[in-house]
C-alpha cells in the first residue's frame, strides 16, 4: 500500500490527513504549476458532463481546497456539499468560497469518506477530484457514496491514470518520477507528499479495472473517458434506480 510516511505507525488515513494538513498553504499553487493548469480543463469537462443531468444538490467527496466544488456552481441552483478529512485543506476552501460569496451555495466539512455523516439518498450525484486512491478502503469509500446517493443517481469521478502508448507513456513516467518530487519538496518542503503521488497513481486500478470494482460495490452503466494522452481518466457510474 502507496503511504506518504512511510517510517510512520499511523494509517494510511491518518497520514493522508497529515500530508495534506501539511500541504495545505501551497498545494492550489503546486496543484496548478505542475498541471500547467490541465487540471481545470478535466475539471471544467466533467461538470458538463454533470450539466446535464440538473442535480439540485451533489456531495463533493475529499474536497480538499474547494476547486471541485467552485467549478460544480457553474450548474444553476445547484447546492454542494464538500468534504474532507483535513482540515488544513477545508480551511483554504472556506477562504476561497468567502471570496466568491458562494456560502450560500456551497457548505464543507470535515467527515471521513468511508463513514458519512449522511442518511442514505440524500444527494442527487456525487463528485471525487483526484481523492479516490487516497481512501485507505477503496471498496468501503465507493460504497458508502453508494449509500448517500438518491436512487438513479449519477457519480463522477476524476483521477490520474497511467498512459499506456509510448512515447507519453515513458515522457509521463520520468516527470511524474524524476521531476515532480522534486519541485513538490522545493515548493511545499514535504517531500513525502510528492513522492506518494506518483507511489499512488502507480498503485491505482485504473480504467477498466476500477470499472470492474465500481460494478463490483453496486454501481451500473459505468463508463471511462481518457483525458490526455491517458494522465487522467472521468470515470460515470449510476446508482441503479430500484
Amino acid at each position: 500500500m502507496a503511504l506518504p510516511y512511510k517510517q510512520s505507525q499511523q494509517s494510511k488515513k491518518g497520514q493522508v490527513e497529515e500530508m495534506f494538513d501539511n500541504i495545505s498553504p501551497r498545494y492550489d499553487l503546486l496543484n496548478h504549476l505542475l498541471s500547467v493548469n490541465i487540471d481545470k480543463l478535466w475539471r471544467n469537462r466533467t461538470i458538463r458532463k454533470l450539466r446535464s443531468y440538473s442535480p439540485a444538490t451533489i456531495l463533493d467527496i475529499a474536497t480538499g481546497t474547494g476547486d471541485f466544488a467552485l467549478a460544480a456552481t457553474k450548474i444553476e441552483h445547484l447546492k454542494v456539499v464538500g468534504i474532507d478529512i483535513s482540515e488544513g485543506m477545508l480551511n483554504v476552501a472556506r477562504e476561497k468560497i468567502l471570496k466568491k460569496n458562494l456560502q450560500d451555495r456551497i457548505s464543507v466539512q470535515k467527515a471521513d469518506s468511508e463513514n458519512l455523516p449522511f442518511e442514505a439518498g440524500t444527494f442527487d450525484a456525487a463528485i471525487v477530484g483526484f481523492g479516490v486512491r487516497n481512501f485507505e478502503n477503496l471498496e468501503k469509500g465507493l460504497s458508502e457514496i453508494l449509500r448517500a446517493l438518491k436512487p438513479g443517481a449519477v457519480f463522477f469521478v476524476l483521477e490520474f491514470s497511467k498512459p499506456d502508448k509510448a512515447p507519453f507513456k515513458q515522457i509521463y513516467r520520468f516527470y511524474f518520477k524524476r521531476i515532480l518530487p522534486g519541485i513538490g519538496k522545493l515548493i511545499s518542503k514535504d517531500k513525502s507528499a510528492y513522492t506518494y503521488l506518483p507511489e499512488s497513481v502507480d498503485e491505482f486500478p485504473d480504467g477498466d479495472d476500477f470499472l470492474a470494482i465500481l460494478a463490483s460495490v453496486g454501481f451500473e452503466n459505468n463508463t471511462c473517458y481518457r483525458q490526455t494522452f491517458g494522465i487522467a481518466s472521468i470515470y460515470k457510474a449510476h446508482k441503479p434506480k430500484k
